[in-house]
């Protein structure tokens, strides 16, 4: 029986996506919940599965394709291999040959395209195994983590598959992913619609520091994860929320709009951009449960597992570009929210106290704020009350 193999439904602010990745070929046997193919948007990459065990029989979209909510994708024959491909009116119309400009990387969908580029393989080089020859994501892995030739094997097969001659320039034109276009055009938008300024202050990570030395076997023992600084900071904002309304607060045209809980957005670098997932009402949660909303998040992220729900909304945005090693940088904001706190890296640096140079691990902090709804002296004041609560983690659990 032939089915019909649809992209999924997708929410109103999704408009449409772009077919990733094909998993299997047409005629390749499948098993039913298997993934077949990727639909990526301008937020989340959406796994289609296998309806049934069978094989696909035809691809109606190819990699690199723009589809809508319910499009057919593919016809679908339900049954084993064998059967299937035997059935008259299943069987796939015979690709053609890949000729030399199916090998080209025109021929490769915008999933390899951007594969090939972080890996330095040239397209051209590579054995197309998509449909009429296409160049599949899957191929161009296949060739980067192929094992080097030996220094016996024959000349043809030890080049490189890229060679260079001195001194030449090159250039490689790759298309953005959906995700990657998105972020640009959200971050063009918070600049250019948005009175944006950033307030910077410094914290003290010592006590925290010694907190997270003393007790970090014991929580990971009774909580199952890690204590790590990130739920110290989400802590902090929450109470700090709570004292300055405004900055937990949204611009909806003519309006303000307070919001009454604290939905939390944790930037997570991944291997699509940045992505930021939100931790629904936050201020009801203890320090485990944050750890565990990040660690989720953060896997997630890197399998490609993040629903349009988890990246929906938020009052308020945390990023830590400390990860990475920035000493201090400027935060975006995140429309419509009004602030975004960017964390930075820890340095030991030389710090006066009480008249006496001492050597203290000290992290910039950085508060990005929309002036149209937040005076300078609210987003001070916050970013202090942060400050103050870090430096003195006793506060966070008695909530003074």
């Amino acid at each position: 029986m032939s089915l019909e193999i649809k992209a999924p439904v997708f929410p109103e602010s999704v408009a449409d996506g772009t077919v990733a990745t094909w998993h299997k070929k047409p005629g390749e046997a499948v098993s039913r919940d298997e993934l077949i193919v990727d639909i990526e948007t301008d937020k989340v990459v959406l796994e289609v599965v296998a309806p049934a065990d069978g094989v696909i029989s035809q691809v109606l979209k190819n990699e690199g394709d723009t589809v809508l909510s319910q499009e057919v994708l593919a016809i679908f024959t339900e049954g084993s291999a064998a059967a299937a491909a035997a059935a008259p009116a299943a069987a796939p119309a015979p690709a053609p040959a890949p000729t030399a400009a199916a090998a080209a990387p025109a021929a490769a969908g915008p999933a390899a395209r951007k594969a090939a580029a972080e890996a330095g393989v040239d397209l051209a080089a590579v054995a197309g195994s998509g449909a009429g020859g296409r160049v599949t994501k899957a191929d161009v892995q296949a060739v980067a983590s192929a094992p080097a030739p030996s220094a016996t094997a024959p000349a043809a097969v030890a080049a490189p598959v890229l060679s260079l001659a001195v001194g030449e320039r090159v250039e490689k034109r790759v298309p953005m992913t959906r995700l990657r276009a998105k972020v640009a055009e959200r971050l063009l938008e918070a600049k250019q619609s948005t009175a944006m300024l950033t307030t910077f202050n410094e914290v003290n990570m010592k006590p925290v520091m010694e907190l997270r030395k003393q007790y970090v076997e014991k929580f990971e023992k009774v909580h199952g994860v890690k204590l790590g600084f990130m739920s110290f900071f989400i802590k902090a904002a929450v109470e700090a929320l709570k004292r300055f309304p405004a900055v937990n607060a949204s611009i909806d045209g003519n309006d303000i709009v307070y919001h009454g809980y604290s939905d939390i957005g944790v930037a997570v670098s991944s291997d699509r951009g940045l992505v930021v997932p939100v931790m629904r009402s936050v201020e009801h949660m203890s320090i485990a449960e944050m750890e565990k909303g990040v660690m989720e998040f953060g896997k997630k992220a890197r399998d490609g597992k993040l629903s349009i729900d988890d990246m929906t909304g938020g009052t308020f945005t945390i990023s830590n570009g400390g990860v990475f090693g920035s000493l201090l940088s400027t935060p975006i904001l995140n429309p419509p929210q009004t602030a975004i706190l960017g964390m930075h890296k820890i340095q030991d640096r030389p710090m006066a106290v009480n008249g006496q140079v001492v050597i203290l691990p000290m992290m910039y902090l950085a508060l990005s704020y929309d002036h149209r709804l937040i005076d300078g002296k609210e987003a001070v004041s916050f970013l202090v009350a942060i400050k103050e609560l870090v430096e003195d983690p006793a506060r966070l659990l008695l909530e003074i």
